[in-house]
């Protein structure tokens, strides 16, 4: 495995395939959280953390637990009880160091639980056989990718409230009209690296 077999995983997981805007995973938290920059900055971080982190423990359960005792079937319910596991984590730790944002962010923090952005990501590196490394890269690189849509979003989201908008198109319209264009931006880069 060489770095640029790594770096071609990253870009295709952060930008050839988008998670939010080429696949359409995780639009809930990802409309919901980008209504300031704060709330979408501090999403992103704690989805790349909670993503990287409970990915690697789904590969090693699968693959040193699941796989070699042909319990695959279970893997459902074993990636869902990871990702819970780390998001309550996640969300103590938000709790008592940065309250404002789990306040800002509102209900739809709890959302991040069965965000299906990580399920993907588990569910994604055990179809694509990656080894520990690649499932590691592979995941930082689509949460990265998340968070990097969600600001772009935001920014663009911000930069039209001061804009002419017809009021009939204020809100989700718009929302909606932005992210089809940033998902057509980032069509774009499909074919990069021939992934």
């Amino acid at each position: 495995m060489n770095e640029l077999n790594l770096f071609s995983i990253f870009i295709s997981g952060m930008i050839i395939n988008n998670i939010v805007l080429i696949w359409f995973i995780g639009l809930c938290s990802f409309l919901r959280v980008s209504v300031s920059l704060e709330a979408s900055t501090g999403m992103g971080i704690a989805i790349i953390f909670v993503t990287t982190i409970s990915s690697a423990v789904s590969w090693i359960v699968y693959n040193y637990l699941l796989k070699p005792y042909n319990l695959e079937f279970l893997k459902i319910i074993v990636f869902v009880l990871f990702i819970a596991l780390f998001i309550q984590l996640v969300a103590m730790f938000i709790k008592k160091n940065i309250p404002g944002l789990l306040k800002s962010s509102g209900n739809y923090f709890t959302l991040i639980t069965a965000n299906c952005v990580m399920l993907a990501v588990a569910f994604l590196q055990a179809e694509y056989r990656f080894n520990f490394i690649q499932s590691l890269v592979f995941s930082l690189g689509i949460s990265c990718g998340f968070a990097l849509a969600v600001i772009l979003f935001v920014s663009i989201r911000e930069r039209l409230e001061l804009a002419p908008v017809p009021k009939a198109l204020k809100g989700y319209p718009l929302s909606f009209f932005i992210a089809a264009l940033m998902s057509l931006a980032f069509m774009g880069f499909r074919g990069l690296f021939g992934l």
